[in-house]
């Protein structure tokens, strides 16, 4: 069974398709045995308590330094079991020593098709006015796993959609968040069943058997 912290900022509609794959049975070897956030009033935390899941909100603001608020969301890891992780729209950058404990184990989904619209600053709505700005006729999302650079780590799956001549970046986005749904539950069923293999030498996936 994989125990799996899902860490998110805002209304967790991510999280929701997520768990809703786990109830329904679609990933059958895994749980979610945490739900964190930055933001006390995130809807990702009210679904969480919605559906009797732990919860913590754990904001940086009361420790001294970065390093003090790695330990403490490491330590609330381990106190809970966790074997891997989930960001769903997670607005924080995970500091290196996050990382390094969980390296090929910390998924994130992004809504363009990387490494296209990627990188620092390029997050939600301000990805989809950069692809239609661009005249693409192709969008979609991402599934990685999380390196130390932003939007970087290994793909483990994508899916486009089309950008229509009549798109806003509100349209768009939506078209996108459709196929993020279906995705980023798709990816943690193959790591759920141990059907990804990350190569250390390229940093690619090398195997992941839907």
């Amino acid at each position: 069974m994989l125990n799996i912290a899902v860490l998110g900022s805002g209304t967790g509609s991510n999280f929701r398709a997520i768990l809703s794959a786990i109830q329904q049975g679609k990933i059958p070897r895994a749980r979610i045995c945490l739900v964190v956030s930055n933001n006390s009033n995130a809807g990702i935390l009210e679904i969480a308590r919605a559906n009797s899941l732990p919860v913590i909100h754990l904001s940086q603001k009361p420790f001294e330094s970065e390093e003090d608020f790695a330990d403490a969301l490491l330590s609330t890891f381990a106190a809970h079991g966790v074997m891997f992780v989930v960001l769903a729209g997670y607005m924080k950058r995970l500091h290196p020593r996050v990382i390094a404990a969980y390296r090929n184990r910390i998924l994130n989904i992004h809504p363009a098709l990387l490494p296209a619209y990627g990188g620092q600053g390029m997050y939600g709505m301000r990805v989809h006015q950069a692809v239609i700005a661009a005249g693409e006729k192709y969008s979609g999302a991402t599934v990685h796993l999380v390196d130390e650079e932003y939007d970087h780590g290994p793909i483990v799956l994508q899916q486009r959609v089309d950008v229509s001549p009549d798109d806003t970046p509100e349209s768009l986005a939506a078209k996108v968040l459709a196929v993020e749904h279906a995705l980023f539950p798709e990816a943690i069923r193959l790591f759920a069943e141990g059907k990804v293999v990350v190569d250390e030498t390229s940093r690619e996936v090398v195997r992941s058997a839907l």
